[in-house]
């Protein structure tokens, strides 16, 4: 049996140990708001390739568009990004919530738009050679491609929600 005194202790380690899990890997304050038609870039993930780009359309059926957009086709990405629906991230399957964007709508400040973004780590790390190098050589991932052998990726997934009351 637990002394009186060591009950709220352990209460309190379980709901800090709770909320760390639900805090985002970054920390960052809410955007500034924008109007409606105006494209603002929300994020940039540059070992995947992406830039998250966000629009308030003004329209009560859907009120703010969402996109992935490929910011180069020279970029070679070193993490995929996979439609959030179908991976279905969350903690339980490896997931971390890596950031949580926040940004207000000009026309109607009641509501904001919300965009998670989730990282899927890989616990892998690359193999390095004599020179501390990590390389990866043609004729040896052709191979393992065929074999069916490719090396885990990083991948990330994002979703936009809108929270708040509409505006008339």
């Amino acid at each position: 049996m637990l002394p009186r005194y060591l009950v709220p202790l352990a209460l309190l380690a379980t709901t800090f140990a709770a909320s760390a899990a639900d805090a985002p890997e970054i920390n960052r304050p809410t955007g500034s708001p924008q109007a409606n038609g105006a494209t603002h870039t929300l994020r940039q993930i540059p070992e995947a390739c992406a830039r998250l780009e966000g629009t308030f359309s003004g329209d009560a059926a859907q009120p703010y568009r969402f996109n992935v957009v490929r910011t180069s086709e020279q970029c070679q990405p070193r993490s995929g990004f996979v439609d959030f629906d179908k991976a279905q991230p969350s903690a339980a399957k490896g997931w971390k919530l890596n950031d949580v964007i926040r940004v207000p709508s000009a026309a109607c400040p009641s509501q904001q738009a919300v965009v998670s973004v989730w990282r899927l780590p890989v616990d892998k790390k690359p193999e390095l050679d004599g020179q501390g190098q990590s390389r990866i050589y043609l004729e040896d991932a052709k191979k393992q491609a065929a074999a069916g052998k490719t090396a885990q990726v990083p991948m990330f997934a994002a979703k936009a929600e809108v929270q708040g009351k509409a505006c008339r």
